[in-house]
């Protein structure tokens, strides 16, 4: 099994039995994580990740990247590492709240990061994250 299709099966997993109660199709939740990264003031996977450090989650978002369990993270944090601009942008599109977005980000970034650096590494700089979640969501496009 490739990378798009763990990353696809794990996050088809998080979803299982709550399509029918609103939750956002896979595409959405890849959109969404796409969004994140290429927010300017997210500035990709790595500065995802030092937003993480500077707000003193290094720990948690290490165990995301790392071979071990994933550290949980909350909703709460989720806001505190992206700030306020982000998250408004991020609902606005979405037509939800700021509350809402930070919510789904804390329950599928852990395992969408997880499997973007399965061997306990982030992708080299010359790899493109977005592209590899474009692949994945047109991959589940045609099925």
């Amino acid at each position: 099994m490739g990378l798009l299709d763990s990353l696809a099966s794990q996050v088809l997993g998080s979803l299982s039995g709550q399509a029918s109660q609103g939750t956002p199709a896979t595409t959405d939740l890849i959109g969404l994580v796409m969004q994140v990264l290429n927010h300017p003031q997210v500035g990709g996977l790595s500065g995802l990740v030092k937003a993480f450090e500077d707000k003193g989650l290094g720990q948690v978002i290490a165990s995301w990247v790392g071979t071990g369990a994933n550290l949980p993270i909350s909703a709460n944090q989720i806001a505190a590492v992206l700030g306020e601009g982000p998250l408004r942008d991020l609902a606005r599109q979405a037509g939800t709240s700021p509350d809402q977005q930070a919510s789904l980000l804390s329950e599928v970034l852990p395992g969408l990061i997880d499997q973007l650096s399965p061997k306990g590494a982030l992708p080299d700089q010359g790899s493109d994250l977005t592209a590899l979640l474009g692949n994945l969501a047109a991959g589940w496009l045609k099925r």
